[in-house]
């Protein structure tokens, strides 16, 4: 985990603008379950279950939670590599959910993703030169001069040597192929990344180096970030607003200082109290959940954190409590 003495550069306040970049709307993606040779669906399994939520261009925009809560599944809506159950995602003020396969092609570009797993998500057989440069010949982007010479452009950009060109994924450290990875992200000239837990595979020192080259390329470029991650620390460095995920569904949301030191959903209260801190006054008294993350396919009735909630009661077992609150900093708890 991180903590406060690493040195990572604290974010720019993200500028108001009156026109969300993306905004997602009653979001769901639910995966049937299927049973024998003929594939007879028996449930769904709730990976993303009516999440709304917006995204300012400029910001970076904070998705925390449990592993298998539904981020990486909300990531891939997004980009396109699943298609929603249920809902909108608008980009731009375009509605692009229900768009075909080329029309899906078209506004990728503007969309682009940085994996969790940089020891996975390179192609071992391509050298780093191809793999950055992929994008650009899927698109028949410029000559095969100019695309080596962005190429190399990139690299320059995300801090390595244009010599890696000629070198393949294993001849690199790991947090050397991240920054290939934010290099091939980088190549179409985005104006929305999707940082998937983009540095929850490094060590704790190499993280702080990508979250800065993060920050130094947003005022660079003006860039807007959607950040995946289940460290709460790392949101708390780098994100504007954060929301929290719980099986399927965003039960807080809110600007980061709100969230840290205002938190209201029960969830949210654990999740900080289990959180180390340099700063011993702001240490919490840990609370610890009772019970194991209840599953997707047949997720609780009521609030879905009720089997696990320290103050529960009993119409929480029973009515699914509603999105409330002042401002930007919302909740769905009753008793928040």
């Amino acid at each position: 985990m991180l903590s406060g003495s690493i040195g990572i550069k604290q974010p720019p306040a993200a500028e108001v603008h009156p026109v969300s970049l993306l905004k997602a709307d009653r979001l769901e993606c639910h995966f049937p379950l299927r049973k024998g040779l003929i594939g007879r669906v028996i449930g769904h399994i709730r990976a993303v279950d009516g999440v709304s939520f917006h995204v300012e261009q400029g910001e970076t925009f904070g998705l925390v939670g449990e592993t298998a809560c539904g981020k990486s599944t909300t990531a891939r809506l997004i980009v396109g590599l699943e298609r929603p159950t249920g809902g909108t995602i608008e980009y731009a003020g375009k509605n692009i959910s229900a768009r075909g396969a080329t029309e899906i092609r078209r506004w990728r570009r503007h969309i682009q993703m940085i994996f969790q797993d940089p020891y996975s998500s390179l192609d071992p057989r391509h050298r780093i030169g191809t793999i950055v440069g992929e994008p650009l010949a899927i698109f028949k982007e410029g000559t095969t001069k100019e695309r080596a010479e962005r190429v190399v452009e990139l690299l320059r950009m995300v801090g390595l040597d244009p010599r890696y060109v000629k070198r393949y994924p294993h001849e690199l450290s790991g947090g050397q192929r991240q920054r290939v990875g934010i290099a091939r992200a980088l190549a179409l000239q985005p104006t929305l990344l999707i940082c998937d837990e983009p540095v929850s595979a490094l060590d704790v020192s190499i993280q702080s180096q990508v979250l800065n080259l993060l920050l130094d390329l947003q005022a660079r470029l003006g860039l807007t970030y959607f950040f995946i991650s289940h460290d709460l620390n790392v949101e708390r460095h780098i994100c504007d607003r954060i929301a929290v995920m719980y099986l399927g569904r965003i039960v807080e949301m809110g600007r980061r200082d709100e969230i840290f030191d205002d938190p209201l959903h029960p969830y949210t209260q654990a999740l900080l109290s289990a959180t180390p801190s340099p700063d011993p006054e702001r240490r919490r008294e840990r609370i610890l959940l009772r019970g194991e993350v209840p599953s997707p396919l047949n997720p609780p009735p009521g609030c879905r954190f009720h089997p696990r909630c320290p103050s529960a009661e009993a119409r929480c077992r029973e009515e699914d409590p509603p999105t409330r609150g002042s401002g930007e900093h919302t909740v769905a708890c009753f008793r928040a």
